[in-house]
């Protein structure tokens, strides 16, 4: 399992446990977490998983694929560093750590 940090817009943290396999998405959908909304249900077809990974987190997550920048394009607010799709981060031991906080709103 890998402890995955969801940071609310206004502070609140809930940290989870998520199991290998699954998507950062996936664990905030699983454990009711709110402010991620994952309408497309994880296809990429959205951007309502939308997150601003922490800083110290940048360099260790695998690259933005096309889609996903594509996608980005239409979240709220994206920041051209910091903000990933949670439906396209998978889980793994090496995310055991990871923090991503929530926009004020996902569109």
């Amino acid at each position: 399992m890998a402890k995955i940090t969801y940071v609310e817009y206004g502070g609140k943290e809930h940290v989870v446990d998520v199991a290998p396999g699954l998507t950062v998405m996936e664990g905030a959908r699983d454990n009711d977490i709110p402010g991620i909304d994952a309408d497309c249900g994880g296809a990429c077809a959205c951007s309502t998983c939308h997150v601003y990974v922490d800083e110290a987190w940048l360099d260790r997550l695998p690259p933005k694929e096309a889609m996903e920048e594509d996608m980005l394009d239409f979240a709220y607010e994206p920041d051209p560093r910091r903000s990933r799709l949670t439906c396209q981060l998978k889980v793994t031991e090496a995310l055991d750590g990871l923090v991503v906080h929530m926009p004020e709103k996902q569109i």
